[in-house]
């Protein structure tokens, strides 16, 4: 079904990987049928989007997923000892995911799916004219001013008291513990609390550990497809992390569960075989763009 792949970052780190290659040749041989790269939301594995990326092999797609540093196979140590940060994602990992993707497949270019942190991190990214256009599901800045319902006032107790207390007596963020996906370093647990305080996401790195910004260089499609009832990537959100691209074309797509006879979407579902009525518009998000 897949091939393990690994690949080394800029610094040495070596991150794990999943090839899926696509199950025919598509029908129309043209620019749309680039290679898939599919980054990860904050703490989910990359396992989490198999049958998506199954499925897209199947539309003709060569596909990859991977995980961060820090998380699932690209943790090899205890995450109490792990040193990753949210800016390493992007300025290094992903960097490297998308060098060896275009090598492996021979391509100039590739598209690139982001589920939340996975689609917001392009502009720490120097080869970042290697994609061809961003299609960020429940991409946000996750601004905590810009939250709805109870992660409004859930969040701000996880980031700012779950985070730092885990953190100062396990030596990890405990995200596990309040079912966010996988316990995270110490260190992606601080960042991911500075970058939502403040909005923006990723820009808050400029300047500070990141001193290279191309938010303003890339010029390429950028849809943000969300859902009406995503708590975190709420309208407001969508469009505070749009606005850290200046020069690009972007574009929102809103999704209502009851459109499609699902009684709900959020920030996670959206890649469940559960939920796979809503794949044909990611993939038609592509097309367009």
């Amino acid at each position: 079904m897949f091939e393990k792949v690994q690949f080394t970052c800029a610094d040495g780190y070596v991150l794990q990987g999943r090839f899926f290659p696509k199950q025919h040749a598509p029908k129309q041989q043209d620019s749309t049928h680039l290679p898939i790269l599919i980054g990860s939301a904050t703490g989910i594995k990359q396992g989490f989007y198999q049958a998506f990326a199954k499925w897209l092999t199947e539309q003709g797609y060569d596909v990859m997923t991977f995980d961060f540093r820090g998380i699932g196979d690209s943790l090899y140590e205890p995450v109490s000892k792990s040193k990753a940060f949210i800016h390493q994602w992007g300025n290094l990992d992903l960097v490297s995911a998308i060098d060896f993707l275009t090598d492996k497949t021979n391509s100039a270019q590739i598209h690139l799916i982001g589920h939340s942190a996975g689609g917001q991190l392009l502009g720490l990214a120097p080869n970042h004219a290697k994609v061809k256009n961003v299609v960020a599901i429940a991409g946000s800045s996750g601004s905590l001013k810009g939250l709805n319902g109870k992660s409004k006032y859930l969040a701000p107790i996880m980031l700012k008291v779950v985070f730092t207390v885990s953190t100062l007596f396990k030596g990890y963020a405990s995200a596990k513990a309040v079912g966010m996906g996988e316990n995270l370093p110490k260190g992606v647990g601080q960042e991911w609390c500075e970058y939502c305080s403040k909005g923006g996401y990723a820009i808050n790195a400029i300047g500070k550990t990141v001193f290279d910004d191309f938010h303003s260089a890339i010029k390429i499609p950028i849809t943000a497809v969300h859902a009406t009832d995503d708590e975190i990537a709420t309208l407001h959100n969508v469009k505070d992390l749009l606005k850290t691209y200046p020069n690009s074309t972007t574009k929102i797509v809103t999704l209502a569960p009851k459109a499609y006879g699902l009684r709900s979407i959020g920030h996670m579902e959206m890649f469940k075989p559960s939920h796979q009525q809503l794949w044909t518009v990611i993939a038609d998000q592509l097309n367009a763009a």
